[in-house]
């Protein structure tokens, strides 16, 4: 499985990348959603992790052109962000996020929030 990490934090990357990395993925990362549509483009992703706040292309607006995308609609993506206010979480559901994570949140809970997505396509219960 390869993931798609889209941060402008270079920390927030580095770190989440080492981490998913230990964990059997294959990571590539984005600076902000446009760079992450150009490697959509031309990697072969399997999720999206998204930060919301970002230059050029935020997180709901990568995620809104995912979903309109006839070739990445169904790209899951989870977005992980410092936005814990509940209009914020239901703009980016309505956006069309799989899962929505508030930082601080630690690299296992996204470890755990990919798992539960691959489960879910792989049972069948994917959209």
């Amino acid at each position: 499985m390869k993931l798609l990490i889209v941060d402008d934090d270079k920390t927030t990357r580095k770190l989440l990348s080492l981490y998913l990395k230990s964990k059997g993925y294959e990571v590539a990362t984005a600076e902000n959603g446009l760079d992450a549509l150009e490697k959509l483009g031309t990697d072969n992703i399997n999720l999206v992790v998204t930060d919301m706040n970002m230059p050029y292309m935020d997180g709901i607006e990568l995620t809104k052109t995912l979903r309109s995308d006839i070739n990445l609609k169904d790209m899951p993506i989870i977005m992980v962000t410092t936005e814990a206010d509940e209009d914020e979480r239901k703009k980016a559901f309505d956006a069309g996020v799989d899962d929505y994570l508030v930082k601080p949140t630690n690299a296992e809970k996204i470890n755990e929030s990919i798992k539960r997505i691959f489960k879910n396509i792989l049972s069948g219960g994917g959209e």
